[in-house]
């Protein structure tokens, strides 16, 4: 079953633009660039399932967040749309492509390729789990547990997006742990069957210098798949070029965009 997702549009006019945030994100991390984006298309920034201000679900495969996405474009009548995803989201958007083509105008995919990782994420639940909702009053003291399991004070700031207060006048963690946890190992998976298909649109996969989720080995993967793919690099980046070197991201968006 399909899920109503939370959007902001940016602009009005121009050919619609869709943009998918990573895992543990939200729409609200892509505001900066759907802005400057905004100037030529019409964006919307959507918040996927079990993220930001979207429905929780049980589910969270790929195929019910694609569906999410198609069920999005025709209650909002848009016919086709460029889509650009990041790394969940970019695999939101690869297997939109791959089985609803007619949907998909172009594709931009942010650091992450079709293909399965080993990662689970298991050091950011252990952070999230850590704080104890119950005790804390401040962001700052939430901070100070996620501190306890996660060294990097970037990561911190990125997972505390998500920290929002509770009807009980406490906090609460907006993204739905218990679903994203049981649903890991298909979230850092990519549906077999969906590699089978081809998508030959224009196709532009973004790599920050420093990630090794979009590495050289599996650019192969991506070509049998995406045979009209482009690939280019963010110096100095790593896994969040957009957010790291919006700039450089930038320019390498109104190169392909056109």
């Amino acid at each position: 079953m399909t899920v109503v997702l939370n959007s902001t549009k940016h602009g009005g006019a121009g050919e619609p633009l869709i943009i998918l945030h990573g895992l543990f994100g939200s729409a609200r991390n892509w505001q900066g660039i759907a802005k400057l984006l905004a100037e030529r298309y019409c964006v919307y920034t959507l918040d996927l399932r079990n993220h930001g201000s979207s429905p929780h679900a049980d589910g969270m495969d790929y195929p019910s967040m694609a569906a999410d996405i198609t069920a999005f474009m025709n209650q909002n009548n848009l016919e086709q749309a460029t889509v650009l995803g990041h790394s969940m989201g970019g695999k939101v958007a690869m297997q939109l492509a791959l089985t609803a083509p007619d949907k998909v105008s172009r594709l931009i995919i942010v650091d992450i390729a079709p293909v399965a990782y080993q990662h689970n994420f298991n050091d950011v639940l252990a952070g999230f789990y850590h704080v104890p909702l119950d005790k804390v009053t401040s962001r700052k003291e939430a901070d100070q547990y996620l501190a306890e399991k996660i060294e990097v004070v970037s990561l911190r700031q990125f997972l505390l997006q998500n920290l929002i207060p509770s009807a009980a006048g406490r906090f609460e963690w907006r993204v739905n742990l218990a679903s994203i946890e049981k649903n890991m190992s298909a979230i850092m998976g990519f549906p077999a069957n969906a590699t089978q298909a081809c998508f030959d649109k224009p196709s532009l996969f973004i790599n920050g210098e420093r990630s090794s989720y979009l590495a050289p080995r599996y650019r192969s993967s991506v070509a049998d798949t995406f045979p009209n793919a482009e690939f280019e690099t963010v110096l100095k980046a790593g896994h969040w070029p957009h957010i790291e070197s919006p700039s450089a991201f930038m320019e390498i968006l109104n190169q392909f965009l056109g």
